[in-house]
C-alpha cells in the first residue's frame, strides 16, 4: 500500500514545482524530500517527474494520474479534520448551510427556524453556485447544501459526496401585469416564443425547458438575483419562468401554470459521503416541511 506521507509530499513538489520550495512548506529538509520521491518511485517502478538539465520541471503521465490521487487524499483529509473538529463541544450544535439564492431566499429560513424551536442551534449560511457548493461539502466549509437540477435531465452525482433528494417542484410562468397573457391562469411555453426573456444563465434549466418546448429564447438579462428578476418582469422588460416556491414571494407580476410538459426542478441536498454532521437530518425534514408551508 502506498505511504500517504509520501503522496502529500509529491503532492507538495508537484504543486510547487520544485523540490527546495515544497521542503520549506513541509518543514522538511530537501534531502528529506528528495529521499521520499525517490522511494514513491521505487515502489510503483515509474518515474513520477522529469526533471531537466535547466532547472525544468514536468510530472510524467504516471505523476499526472499518482497527483489526481493525491489531491483527493488531501481533500479527504482535511474534511475529516474539520468533522473531527464539529464533532465535539458546541460545534455539536453549530450547523453551516450552502444553498442556490431562491432556496436561501424561501426555505432556509423557516427551517432554521423550526430548528432553533429546540434551542441551541448556531447557524452559519452560504449562497453560491452547485460547483462552489459542492466544493464548500468536500473541503468541510459547510455541512449540507441545497441545490437544484432540471428535473428532466439525467441524476446529478457529485464525486465525493452523498445526494439526498429533497423534492420536485413545477416551474412557473412570470409576466409583467401588462403582457398580453397576464390574465391567464394557464399557457403554453410556446406562447413566450417571441418575447424578451431573463435567465440565471445562457444554458440554464430555463433555457433548456424553452428549446424543449421549441423556439430558443431571446436573452435579454442574465442575473439569478430574486429581487431584481421581480423588477425586470413586474417592468414588462422580460418574461422569465420561476419556481413555485419563490412564486409567492414575488409581487406585481402574473405567474400562469405551464400547461403539456411543463418545465420542472429536483431540489436535492449534498452531504459528506460519510460522518455527517448531526443535525443535518433534522435540517432536511425542516426544510421538506418548510416546502409544505410555502405550498
Amino acid at each position: 500500500m502506498l505511504d500517504p506521507r509520501r503522496l502529500l509530499t509529491f503532492r507538495e513538489v508537484a504543486r510547487e514545482r520544485s523540490f527546495s520550495r515544497a521542503a520549506v512548506a513541509l518543514s522538511l529538509t530537501q534531502p528529506a524530500v528528495s529521499q521520499q520521491i525517490r522511494a514513491l518511485e521505487t515502489q510503483l517502478g515509474e518515474r513520477l517527474i522529469e526533471r531537466g538539465r535547466a532547472g525544468g520541471f514536468a510530472l510524467t503521465a504516471a505523476g499526472e494520474l499518482l497527483l489526481a490521487h493525491a489531491e483527493a487524499l488531501h481533500e479527504r483529509l482535511r474534511l475529516a479534520e474539520t468533522q473531527l473538529e464539529d464533532s465535539v463541544g458546541a460545534a455539536r450544535r453549530l450547523l453551516r448551510i450552502g444553498a442556490f439564492p431562491s432556496a436561501l431566499a424561501t426555505l432556509v429560513p423557516p427551517a432554521i427556524g423550526r430548528l432553533r424551536v429546540a434551542g441551541g442551534l448556531e447557524v452559519g449560511a452560504l449562497q453560491g453556485s452547485t460547483e462552489d457548493l459542492v466544493a464548500a461539502v468536500r473541503d468541510g466549509r459547510v455541512h449540507v447544501a441545497l441545490c437544484f437540477q432540471d428535473a428532466s435531465a439525467p441524476r446529478r452525482e457529485h464525486e465525493g459526496t452523498r445526494r439526498v433528494d429533497v423534492l420536485d417542484e413545477p416551474m412557473r410562468a412570470a409576466l409583467g401585469p401588462q403582457h398580453r397573457l397576464a390574465a391567464r391562469k394557464r399557457i403554453r411555453l410556446a406562447e413566450l416564443a417571441d418575447d424578451p426573456w431573463l435567465a440565471a444563465t445562457r444554458d440554464g434549466l430555463i433555457v433548456r425547458g424553452c428549446r424543449a418546448a421549441g423556439f430558443e429564447p431571446r436573452l435579454e438579462v442574465l442575473t439569478d438575483d430574486p429581487l431584481a428578476t421581480n423588477s425586470f418582469v413586474a417592468a414588462g422588460l422580460t418574461v422569465t419562468l420561476t419556481s413555485e416556491l419563490l412564486a409567492g414571494h414575488l409581487r406585481g407580476i402574473a405567474l400562469p401554470a405551464l400547461v403539456g410538459e411543463p418545465v420542472r426542478r429536483s431540489i436535492y441536498a449534498v452531504t459528506p459521503p460519510a460522518g455527517a454532521h448531526l443535525l443535518v437530518a433534522s435540517f432536511l425534514e425542516a426544510v421538506r416541511a418548510s416546502a409544505r408551508g410555502e405550498r
